[in-house]
């Protein structure tokens, strides 16, 4: 019994659960990391990577038949191989997902392969996995255990999040799909509905719509992804119309029937009126919720709200020595979130000092569709509804040469001032390589960083990059090439 006793054991595998498990071990724990389907979890494997290796396969495409607009000549219209793009996306994921195994080896961390649920103060049992393994371990760790009973001081919970069901029209896997079948298509579906823009919805139309198919969204909200700027959002909107995208704002699907391969999902707009629409698949994008059952928290007296475990700043929980981060301690639910949420919570329990709880506004949002949207901070909406007086900053990308040099020039750049202060509070950008930009904006806020300071940054010539500071120089009436 003796080596099934940890410092800490962590349930779940995927961003937030092996980066703990790693900080772990650096610090000088005995760390069992729990994991019931596949090492990486579903960012690694069924969500933020391979999303993105399909999305590029439909970036490419793009470019290839917007070939003529950079001088070349290629013979015909462009099209996809669905059972290849899709072999690659799978390809790059579990190229990853042995490189976790690698990780898990290198730092001497037990995986213990089965369903945990949590026993008592300090005991996890573990049980077979209740979930079919959907890829081989590539390659499988050496260093696996599996059921019994483990102990442990600590105990992490980061057991992540699955898709939401709408009632009435849950996913059946075959006609109405969520992102796990969304992202293995055995052939392209001539129609297509998502339900729902935020990141998964809008980047799926984007793919789909990038592969040649006829996609529609239908977003409850009055905007497509409804926690950005609108703005921002609007111009996002524009873009993907003039690709091809249809986009209905301020609709629900109320109901759905069912054909032997297709649907009718009736769609209900603001006005009350209901227009049935058919399609050969639906995409339910509708949010993401926690997975917090079958493992024990009811028990043991672990405080939840709206499917998610109620934590403090450091990941406690209400119980002594059970913890929870990522997914399944709220939103946002993002990978990056998960995985600072995991480092605070272990330096935290290891007694490393100065750690701070995570300051969420200060956490970065990426969606990868085209063009890409990225933001960190508040909106200019958000800013007014706080009482705080800003000034605002607009930079377009068609007055950046690097974005005309491109062909990439559909885009804008926004920054966010206290004006008092003239603390940098939030920045919005849409356009080429934007989720890439946005960490200099995060960590110019983590900083303190001020218009002052930015304005005196030199930023390289010719870059993306110049419309950041061309932003900054907006909102103090002193931009220079515009």
């Amino acid at each position: 019994m003796a080596d099934n006793n940890y410092d800490v054991l962590i349930i779940g595998s995927g961003p937030g659960g092996y980066v703990t498990a790693i900080r772990a071990a650096q610090l000088g724990m005995k760390v069992g990391i729990i994991e019931r389907e596949h090492l990486g979890g579903i960012c690694l494997n069924w969500g933020c990577i391979p999303t993105k290796a399909l999305l590029r396969s439909g970036e490419m495409l793009d470019y290839a038949n917007r070939a003529s607009e950079y001088g070349l000549k290629l013979e015909g219209k462009m099209t996809a191989d669905v059972k290849e793009v899709v072999k690659r996306s799978r390809g790059v994921s579990m190229r990853l997902n042995g490189g976790v195994g690698f990780l898990m080896k290198k730092n001497k961390i037990d995986v213990i392969w089965g369903e945990a649920k949590l026993a008592g103060k300090g005991k996890v049992t573990v049980g077979k996995p209740t979930k079919k393994i959907m890829e081989p371990q590539n390659p499988i760790p050496k260093n696996i255990k599996g059921e019994g009973d483990y102990t442990a001081k600590h105990i992490i919970v980061a057991t992540g999040a699955r898709p939401r069901a709408l009632p009435g029209i849950e996913p059946d896997g075959k006609l109405i799909w969520t992102y796990f079948e969304a992202m293995v298509p055995q052939e392209l579906p001539k129609k297509l509905i998502v339900m729902g823009s935020g990141a998964i919805g809008i980047e799926f139309a984007s793919f789909y719509n990038s592969m040649g198919c006829d996609v529609t969204v239908v977003e409850l909200m009055p905007n497509i992804m409804p926690v950005e700027d609108p703005e921002i959002s609007g111009i996002a909107k524009k873009a993907l119309e003039k690709h091809g995208l249809k986009i209905i704002t301020e609709a629900k699907v109320t109901k759905v029937e069912k054909k032997s391969n297709s649907i009718i999902a009736h769609v209900e707009g603001k006005d009350g009126k209901v227009t049935p629409m058919e399609a050969d698949r639906m995409i339910s994008a509708v949010g993401v919720q926690g997975n917090i059952e079958g493992l024990g928290l009811e028990d043991l007296g672990i405080k939840t709200d709206r499917g998610c475990v109620v934590i403090d700043g450091y990941g406690k929980t209400n119980v002594e020595g059970i913890y929870a981060i990522g997914d399944v301690a709220g939103p946002p639910m993002l990978a990056h979130k998960a995985e600072h949420e995991g480092v605070i919570c272990i330096e935290k329990i290891a007694g490393v000092p100065n750690v701070h709880p995570m300051e969420k506004d200060k956490i970065p949002g990426c969606t990868y569709c085209h063009p890409q949207v990225a933001s960190v901070g508040l909106t200019e909406a958000k800013a007014k509804e706080a009482g705080i007086e800003i000034r605002v900053g607009r930079y377009m990308f068609n007055a950046n040469g690097k974005a005309i040099a491109l062909g990439e020039d559909n885009g804008m750049v926004k920054t966010i001032f206290n004006k008092k202060t003239g603390q940098l509070i939030g920045a919005h950008l849409v356009g080429a390589e934007v989720t890439e930009l946005i960490q200099g904006f995060v960590i110019a806020m983590n900083l303190e960083t001020t218009e002052e300071e930015l304005m005196h940054t030199i930023f390289p010539h010719p870059t993306l990059s110049e419309m950041m500071k061309e932003s900054v120089l907006d909102a103090y009436g002193r931009v220079l090439n515009a």
